[in-house]
């Protein structure tokens, strides 16, 4: 099953692909060693994050149709909030990249956020990993939303692009240290209502000290995703970007460390059984001889 699925993702094959992600995302048996084989391309991957109701799926979707008119094929992944009831993703804003369905240039997979926190799937990195072995030329990750310790996006993505609106100053500075350390580009969507060209001057003046870098190094675009005005701008930004080095930087080292961690306490913690330590314990209370720590201590050997 899994060398079929190997040769259907490196060939691009969609159904393979979408099979793939299910099985990742669902731990089914085998699928490390699965993505341990696959090759990995140097695909640019740019994450889409910022306030809900910013814009971010209209601006993903302008996106898609610039890389498109160049002749590249696309992959976006879309992470939704979780339902209550069946856990699986809320599609309601997937309707504005409805265009792309059909396109065999585009492939977009939503995926539920599962409780995690960042605003992201807490499969993200094995499904982006493994879009990097299809042949896809650009991978576009929007998330949830955004806020003060939801920062996961920036050690995955190579840019980060924050999406705002000139209602949010207040947000902005609730929001301020996370901003800060995500933003490699903000934009300012929604820029033809009122107040916007204050907004912005205001951001680029809060921005403007930030860790010394200067706005020039973190550029402020204003756009109107829906007419498409700026959005041009936003992707020839990115492409310098993205242009200028594939580099890791501390941010992702981070984000990987946590994902080992995470792998390697769930591997030693396999073959333990909560209702077998239940009985143990059970059984060691009843003989009068239970101490949790040298208990502990005893299951470790």
């Amino acid at each position: 099953m899994w060398s079929a699925l190997s040769a259907g993702v490196t060939g691009g094959n969609v159904k393979a692909l979408a099979r793939a992600i299910s099985l990742v995302e669902n731990e089914q048996e085998g699928y490390i060693a699965f993505l341990e084989q696959l090759p990995r391309h140097a695909v640019p991957v740019v994450g889409i994050t910022g306030p809900p109701g910013a814009g971010k799926s209209t601006l993903t979707d302008a996106l898609v149709g610039m890389a498109v008119q160049q002749g590249k094929k696309v992959a976006v992944l879309c992470v939704d909030p979780s339902s209550p009831f069946h856990c699986g993703a809320l599609l309601g804003d997937r309707i504005r990249l409805s265009r792309w369905y059909l396109d065999d240039r585009v492939f977009i997979r939503s995926l539920a956020s599962r409780g995690a926190m960042g605003g992201l799937n807490p499969k993200i990195i094995e499904i982006t990993d493994l879009l990097r072995a299809a042949p896809v030329d650009l991978i576009i990750v929007e998330t949830v939303g955004v806020g003060q310790s939801e920062i996961e996006i920036a050690g995955l993505a190579d840019v980060t692009v924050v999406v705002l609106v000139p209602e949010a100053g207040d947000e902005v500075q609730t929001m301020k240290a996370g901003l800060m350390e995500i933003a490699d580009i903000f934009v300012v969507n929604k820029s033809d209502r009122p107040g916007a060209d204050l907004f912005i001057k205001n951001l680029k003046q809060m921005l403007a000290p930030a860790f010394f870098r200067t706005p020039a190094l973190l550029p402020v675009i204003p756009t109107e995703a829906h007419t498409g005005k700026g959005v041009a701008e936003l992707y020839a930004s990115l492409s310098r970007k993205t242009a200028a080095g594939l580099l890791p930087n501390e941010r992702k080292g981070w984000l990987l460390a946590e994902k080992a961690y995470q792998l390697l306490q769930k591997r030693r913690m396999s073959g333990i059984d909560k209702r077998v330590l239940k009985e143990a314990i059970e059984e060691d209370i009843k003989a009068g001889r239970f101490n949790l720590y040298r208990f502990v201590r005893d299951q470790e050997r």
